[in-house]
C-alpha cells in the first residue's frame, strides 16, 4: 500500500493514539494537523515557511498539506497540473499532499445542483457554467493531481436533514466509494480513503463505516461535522464512529480545526485534521494564544509593546509587538496576515507537538485541563467565544 499507518503507542485512559503515517513523500507522526492550500497553496505561506527551520524556530513542519479537488479542477485545471509533474512539482512541495474529492465544495451549492445515481450537475460558481461529476471523474481528476492521499466522492448531507433522505444518501455514497474505488488508476502511488457519513444518526453513521470497511480502503474518514451542528454532536459522531475503524490504518476527522475539536478528537482515536480556520480568522486579525483568542486589531492593542503570545516560541512571537502587527493589519499590509497566519498555523501544529508528548507519559487528559483553563474553555462566561 502507498500510505501505511504505524502505530507507536496507545495511551492507557483515552482512545488516543501515537503513530507514524508513511507515503510516497515522506513520514510524519501523528495525530497531526494538515495546513489547508485549497489552490495549491496555503494562503500568504511559502512552501518553505510550512517545513522546519524557517526562521530558526521549531517551524511549523507540516509533514502533509491539503489541496482542494474542485477548485483546482476548474483553476488551473487538472490537465495543466498533471503535464507540470503533479501537485508536488507544481507548487514545489516535496512532502505529502491530500487532495479532498470535491464533494463537499459541490454539495455547499445547494441552489445550483442536481444529484443523480451517476454524479452531481452543478453550476461553475465563478462563472455559471454547466459541469458534471461523477465518482470516476472526481478519482481520474484527483489521479492527474498526484496527491499522495486521495477522497471518495461523497454526499455531505445537511446534519439535520431527514432520516429517509439521510439513509438514501449514505446507500448511494457506499456506491460511489465502490466505483470510485474501480476507476482508481494509481493504487500504486495513491491511497484512497473512504468517507463516512451518516449525519446524526448512529445507526447510518455504524452502517456507512462498517461498509466502507468492507471495502478496505487504506484509510477512512469522518465527513459531515464542523457543518454547524453542536459540539456535543460531533462528539457524538466520533463515538458512534471511530472504534469501527480498522486499528492498523489512519483515521481522517474531516474540516475540524478548533483546538478543543483537536484534543477531545485525539482522545476518540483520530489521527488526522484539516481546516482552514487558522489562516481565515488570521486574516481578519484573530490569533490564538495560549491564553485564547485574541484580536489584535482591537484598539487596546495600539500601544502595547508585548508578542501575541507570552508562551510561544514561533519566529512571530519572538520577533514582532502586537502593536506592530495591529499597524500593519489596520493599513491593510500583506506581511501583516502573514505573520497572523504564521503565528496561527504555528500555534495548532506545536499544540499537536504537545498532544503527541501527552500521549507519551499517558496525561493526555491532565494535559487537556491544563489547556483548557488556560485558553479559557473551562470558563462559562467565556466558553461560547470559542
Amino acid at each position: 500500500m502507498p500510505i501505511r499507518y504505524e502505530l507507536i503507542k496507545e495511551e492507557k485512559h483515552t482512545g488516543a493514539r501515537l503513530g507514524i503515517i508513511h507515503t510516497p513523500h515522506g513520514s510524519f507522526e501523528t495525530p497531526m494537523f494538515m495546513p489547508v492550500g485549497t489552490l495549491a497553496s496555503v494562503k500568504s505561506m511559502s512552501p518553505e515557511e510550512l517545513k522546519t527551520g524557517a526562521y530558526n524556530d521549531k517551524g511549523i513542519d507540516a509533514g502533509i498539506i491539503l489541496s482542494n479537488t474542485y477548485h483546482l479542477w476548474l483553476r488551473p485545471g487538472d490537465d495543466l497540473v498533471k503535464k507540470a509533474g503533479g501537485l508536488h512539482e507544481f507548487m514545489n512541495w516535496d512532502r505529502a499532499i491530500l487532495t479532498d474529492s470535491g464533494g463537499f465544495q459541490v454539495f455547499s451549492l445547494a441552489d445550483m445542483r442536481k444529484i443523480t445515481e451517476e454524479g452531481v450537475n452543478f453550476r461553475n460558481h465563478i462563472n455559471g457554467d454547466k459541469l458534471f461529476l461523477s465518482p470516476e471523474k472526481a478519482i481520474n481528476i484527483q489521479n492527474n493531481l498526484g496527491a499522495d492521499i486521495i477522497m471518495s466522492f461523497d454526499e455531505c448531507p445537511p446534519f439535520d436533514e431527514s432520516y429517509e433522505y439521510v439513509r438514501r444518501s449514505v446507500e448511494r455514497t457506499s456506491r460511489w466509494a465502490e466505483r470510485g474505488l474501480n476507476a482508481h488508476g494509481r493504487k500504486q502511488d495513491q491511497g484512497l480513503f473512504g468517507i463516512v457519513q451518516g449525519a446524526g444518526y448512529k445507526d447510518l453513521r455504524e452502517w456507512s463505516a462498517k461498509s466502507l470497511v468492507d471495502m478496505d480502503f487504506p484509510g477512512y474518514s469522518i465527513g459531515g461535522v464542523s457543518v454547524g451542528e453542536s459540539k456535543e454532536d460531533m462528539l457524538k459522531v466520533m463515538d458512534w464512529t471511530t472504534n469501527l475503524l480498522p486499528q492498523n490504518k489512519p483515521r481522517y476527522l474531516m474540516g475540524v480545526g478548533t483546538p478543543d475539536s483537536l484534543i477531545d478528537g485525539v482522545i476518540r482515536g483520530i489521527d488526522m485534521f484539516d481546516c482552514v480556520l487558522p489562516t481565515r480568522i488570521a486574516r481578519n486579525g484573530t490569533c490564538m494564544t495560549s491564553l485564547g483568542r485574541l484580536v489584535v486589531k482591537n484598539a487596546k492593542y495600539a500601544e502595547d509593546f508585548s508578542p501575541l503570545d507570552p508562551n510561544c516560541d514561533c519566529h512571530v512571537c519572538k520577533t514582532y509587538t502586537k502593536a506592530y502587527i495591529r499597524h500593519l493589519l489596520k493599513c491593510d499590509e500583506t506581511f501583516g496576515l502573514r505573520l497572523t497566519s504564521y503565528h496561527n498555523l504555528y500555534f495548532l501544529t506545536n499544540l499537536m507537538r504537545d498532544v503527541r508528548e501527552a500521549i507519551k507519559n499517558d496525561n493526555l487528559l491532565e494535559f487537556r485541563e491544563f489547556f483548557f483553563d488556560r485558553y479559557g474553555y473551562n470558563d462559562k462566561e467565556n466558553k461560547r467565544k470559542f
